[in-house]
């Protein structure tokens, strides 16, 4: 049977459309079913409280629901396998936080690679931490702190609110740029490690903003320095950290990632939507509320972050010697 050449072409030409038209399709309907968020830590937690106002946005403007699903264990890697490890088809998303560009270099036998095995959504903030300090030390700037350690080496005690924490890096972080030695105190988190900063059994301790303001604003503590880039407005006064030593940087941070191989027109859609809750002037209030600095973006801005986030930790992390496991 003769198949004429026009015949041929309408064939061929309609089969190459077919994956095309599959993905616009695949835009077109997603999500069709509920969507997991899964989070890595406890429920309660400023990364659980943001998580389920983002999966809650999502839910009310893409007419499916997005579920929080907390998986919390070792630092966020249990959570994170399971999340990496779903079907790369956008039903399964990780709240990604500053854990995982950590946790590169601070385990070595982890059973996925965070940079390779994931595709970055959006960026959606931060959360300054602020180097606070017992009200007997004799220091009441960050120069004159750096000198009393230099004078005091491995004398004064260092709270660090789990092992390879954000926390616990930042002043690592500080460290290494001071070129001061402290010791390190490990504790199961931060609110442990705040009864023993105020009675004076460690010095000092870099702590999460908004839970160290009442602290702070009551006199029981000291803040010398905020982490972020520049000033913040809830502690008037307090200089940045980089004002000091130049470059330096550290905060906790909250994003959304899928997995890679994920279409792209998914991650462009979510992507969009996470921005617009970000723009959104009830939705940023909130954020602002729980102290975090906003941060829109697209998935490459995002990406970069992250590299530059596991680069940086991982140098931090060799310095000081810490291994997880």
């Amino acid at each position: 049977m003769k198949i004429h050449r026009r015949r041929v072409l309408q064939l061929s030409t309609g089969a190459l459309a077919v994956p095309f038209v599959s993905r616009l399709a695949a835009a077109d309907t997603y999500p069709s079913r509920p969507v997991r968020l899964i989070v890595t830590v406890p429920a309660g937690g400023s990364p659980d409280i943001i998580a389920r106002l983002i999966a809650q946005w999502l839910s009310e403007r893409l007419g499916q629901a997005f579920v929080v699903e907390n998986r919390p264990g070792a630092s966020s890697n249990i959570g994170t396998e399971v999340a990496v490890n779903a079907a790369p088809d956008g039903y399964t998303l990780l709240f990604a936080i500053s854990s995982n560009a950590i946790n590169a270099s601070l385990y070595r036998h982890l059973r996925y690679d965070f940079i390779r095995d994931t595709v970055p959504v959006a960026k959606i903030a931060s959360i300054p931490l602020v180097m606070e300090v017992n009200t007997g030390v004799p220091a009441q700037t960050v120069p004159e702190f750096i000198a009393y350690a230099r004078a005091n080496p491995g004398k004064i005690n260092m709270a660090a609110p789990g092992m390879g924490s954000p926390l616990a890096v930042a002043g690592e972080l500080f460290k290494m740029m001071a070129k001061v030695d402290m010791a390190d105190v490990t504790y199961q988190g931060e609110a442990p490690a705040v009864p023993d900063l105020i009675s004076g059994q460690v010095q000092v301790m870099f702590g999460v903003m908004p839970s160290s303001l009442g602290y702070l604003k009551s006199g029981k503590l000291r803040a010398l320095a905020v982490t972020s880039p520049k000033r913040q407005d809830a502690l008037p006064g307090v200089p940045a950290m980089a004002e000091f030593l130049p470059g330096y940087e550290a905060a906790g941070w909250y994003g959304v990632v899928a997995q890679k191989g994920v279409p792209a027109d998914i991650v462009a859609k979510l992507n969009t939507e996470i921005n617009a809750a970000l723009a959104d002037p009830a939705t940023r209030q909130r954020l602002i509320d729980l102290g975090c600095l906003i941060s829109p973006g697209s998935p490459a801005d995002f990406e970069n972050f992250i590299a530059a986030e596991t680069a940086k930790w991982a140098k931090v992390i060799a310095f000081a010697g810490i291994k997880a496991d």
